[in-house]
């Protein structure tokens, strides 16, 4: 990568894990009875075809990583899980009770936290909870986040016998000193009985999580991390860049900006692994992905067919996808809602039979046109707007944003349509930022995003 190309734009930017971002929402959020009209409307227009999306988020850790962004609450005490559970079918049947039909969960997914906090027993109580009263799908798309230290063969099992076929193991880093100084400390060993324990149950997707720009990181972290995945041979991997937004997430001042790799130290721990991955037969999709040519994510990219939702890349896209438990989102694809942040908030607010609506945003007209064309460029690195008149609005102040973008040969444009080029493509986020009508009306005020690349 060139040296003056990371420095022009590696600059403060969106994940863009939704469009608009969260900062950008307006105002007041919506009533529950206006979001339970959006996620009716939702549902009846897509049910029967695509069926819908489940996010769960259970929060419970037994120790704090301190690079973590998620929301999560640090226990030991395992007395909070039946409490928890309680509260995530209740919200659940706040919903159930307002579609019209039996909901078909063709895609869920298990965040956290750590999911595998939770007692084999209590997550199939969970689990059986939710899919009671479901129309039962062919193939669904079900798949969990474990720990490895505390993942079990028996936690495995259960969620298996009820349709989970893919797990994400959260590795980050196999260098000792990095697993430290981040309090996320698991050997190689451990990864790999928990890996073959899954393989042997059945899961026909296994990925693994990577982080790339941690304190203390060097370039032979990378290449060792990379050189042991590589004998595990995950299905999938995503090498995530490391977000430091200490602002947000005090814990991650117990290293400061002097441990942390940056610019083209930072963008070299990348380059090395994608290198090396793309070696191992891994092709790189999306942002930050890598998948065997096997994998259905794979599959979903080359026909253009892959989503990105608040779970990540999906091979799938369904219109509603419906959040359950503290701080998770929900999408109408008409609007966002966020659940309270806070558990001791979100318990109180579901035990008194209502949606513990913390946030949210109904989208304009302009604000679903610049979504899609953020969505196409993080799936497919290209966008078209010439597909009606609508998609014409804006587009010259979008033009001029793109201008330098084109100028350096990170993308190609025509009258219609834009497609990054391979030289752009660490630059993904950037273009989008382009796209951002309400970034481009309104520079926020203070430090909000983490660097782009």
């Amino acid at each position: 990568m060139e040296r003056s190309l990371l420095a022009k734009y590696n600059v403060q930017g969106p994940r863009y894990t939704s469009y608009p971002t969260v900062p950008y929402w307006d105002g007041t959020p919506p009533t529950e009875a206006q979001w339970l009209a959006l996620v009716r409307d939702s549902f009846q227009a897509s049910n029967a075809s695509d069926g819908i999306s489940l996010y769960i988020h259970l929060p419970y850790c037994e120790s704090l990583c301190t690079y973590c962004g998620c929301n999560t609450r640090i226990t030991v005490n395992h007395a909070v899980e039946s409490v928890y559970i309680d509260a995530l079918l209740k919200e659940w049947a706040i919903y159930r009770n307002t579609f019209a039909q039996r909901p078909r969960i063709t895609e869920m997914h298990l965040g956290g936290g750590t999911p595998t906090f939770f007692s084999p027993t209590n997550l199939q109580r969970l689990i059986q909870g939710i899919l009671t009263d479901c129309e039962p799908v062919d193939h669904p798309e079900y798949s969990l986040e474990g720990h490895p230290n505390n993942t079990t063969a028996a936690h495995l099992q259960v969620l298996y016998d009820l349709g989970f076929r893919r797990v994400s193991f959260g590795i980050q880093d196999f260098d000792p000193r990095v697993q430290e100084v981040v309090n996320r400390i698991q050997t190689f060993e451990t990864v790999e009985k928990i890996t073959t324990e899954a393989r042997n149950i059945g899961y026909t997707s296994i990925n693994y999580d990577l982080i790339y720009g941690l304190p203390l990181q060097k370039l032979e972290s990378i290449r060792d991390t990379i050189q042991k995945v590589a004998l595990l041979r995950p299905d999938r991997i995503a090498l995530y860049s490391y977000a430091h937004v200490p602002w947000i997430k005090p814990s991650q001042r117990k290293f400061t900006e002097l441990d942390l790799p940056t610019g083209e130290e930072k963008r070299a721990l990348y380059e090395l692994g994608r290198t090396m991955l793309e070696a191992e037969g891994y092709l790189e999709i999306g942002m930050d992905h890598f998948s065997l040519p096997s994998e259905a994510l794979w599959q979903s990219y080359t026909e253009g067919t892959m989503h990105r939702n608040f779970m990540g890349y999906t091979p799938m896209h369904t219109r509603l996808s419906v959040g359950l438990g503290v701080s998770a989102i929900g999408d109408a694809w008409t609007g966002f809602l966020q659940n309270l942040k806070k558990v001791e908030d979100y318990l109180a607010t579901v035990q008194s039979g209502h949606l513990p609506i913390f946030k949210g945003h109904v989208h304009t007209a302009e604000d679903l046109i610049y979504r899609q064309h953020i969505l196409n460029l993080m799936c497919r690195h290209a966008t078209r707007w010439c597909t009606t008149a609508a998609h014409v609005h804006g587009m010259s102040d979008v033009r001029v944003r793109l201008q330098p973008m084109l100028d350096h040969g990170l993308i190609a444009i025509n009258d219609c349509s834009l497609q990054i080029t391979e030289k752009g493509k660490p630059f993904v986020r950037n273009v989008c930022m382009a796209f951002d009508a309400r970034l481009a009306r309104k520079v926020p005020d203070g430090v909000l995003f983490s660097a782009t690349v």
